[in-house]
């Protein structure tokens, strides 16, 4: 009897194992395609952390990393004693806020509309449509943004003129600038961002609409007791997500719409370091920079997990 149940004990142990590699086997094609995704992750995010201990040497690319000299904590502490510390932190903190306070309830409310849609074919299109900023490049936005508010030819101050206000040269203006860029982005990206609520609303069962439409509830009624809590766990998620690039705004699009004369509004952490890195080949400087943006951000991953699994039980982990 006890060789039986040893027997059973090693059958029931052994039999993850075999089930792993019995799926591995059975879906070995789809691992395969997995695979390049992976080793692209692997070579392009993970193996390059071996490159952060330049922020803590005096890096000298002639010289390599292992043979140039260890300062330690130098260039962080050149960082938070330089005059600039507090507007890259603030314009960060502002822009990304500000895009963040536009952009994602945007995303919620218009994935909820087209849920809203009856007609297929017109929900289809408007979804397509809303998609199609997000696949522009950078550069073509920023470009059309330069071009429409351009002092001379462009429409907004044409359309301005007409009205009998003077021309606003709004490129060199600081105060204008953050108002600029959350607009663009949000333009080309609140349409891609209701793809997940838009799938987590596939996801309601339709009987408790149903239920509702027999107790006389109206769409707003249904929309607020039914549908908003159940994809406030994808919302927390995804709340929680950008709440940790809350100082990681984007370069590309700064660096193309920015100039000396707006650093005062526009200059973030991102055009910063890539001024120094890039531009003054200051590398060191500029990795001691980005780490510290980078770690700023863990925290905010961190704190924003716990606040939401304290508040709502929705969270990362």
């Amino acid at each position: 009897m006890k060789k039986q149940r040893e027997t059973k004990t090693t059958k029931v142990q052994l039999a993850p194992k075999s089930t792993l590699r019995r799926d591995i086997l059975r879906d070995k094609q789809l691992y395969l395609m997995l695979l390049p995704f992976l080793l692209w992750y692997i070579l392009f995010y993970y193996v390059p952390f071996y490159g952060i201990q330049i922020a803590f040497r005096d890096y000298k690319p002639f010289v390599g990393i292992w043979e140039s000299e260890w300062v330690g904590l130098k260039h962080f502490i050149n960082f938070f004693q330089s005059p600039y510390i507090g507007r890259l932190v603030r314009n960060t903190f502002l822009i990304s806020f500000f895009s963040m306070l536009f952009t994602f309830p945007a995303s919620v409310i218009l994935a909820i509309l087209f849920d809203e849609l009856r007609s297929k074919k017109f929900k289809t299109a408007a979804q397509t449509i809303s998609y199609l900023p997000h696949f522009i490049s950078t550069v073509v936005v920023a470009g059309l943004v330069v071009t429409f508010l351009a002092p001379t030819a462009g429409i907004i101050n044409v359309f301005i003129e007409k009205l009998g206000f003077e021309r606003i040269y709004f490129m060199t203006k600081p105060e204008y600038f953050r108002s600029i860029y959350v607009i663009m982005t949000g333009w080309q990206g609140i349409g891609f961002g209701t793809i997940i609520y838009s799938s987590a609303l596939a996801g309601i069962d339709g009987s408790l609409y149903e239920a509702a439409e027999i107790d006389g509830a109206g769409r707003f009624k249904k929309i607020l007791n039914i549908t908003l809590p159940s994809i406030m766990p994808t919302v927390a998620i995804m709340l929680i997500i950008r709440m940790g690039s809350l100082l990681s705004v984007g370069s590309d699009a700064i660096i193309l719409l920015y100039q000396p004369i707006t650093y005062e509004t526009a200059d973030v952490i991102s055009t910063f370091v890539y001024r120094n890195g890039l531009v003054d080949s200051n590398y060191s400087y500029a990795a001691a920079v980005g780490l510290f943006n980078g770690v700023i951000a863990l925290l905010l991953v961190l704190v924003s997990n716990t606040i939401s699994k304290k508040v709502s039980d929705n969270s990362l982990w």
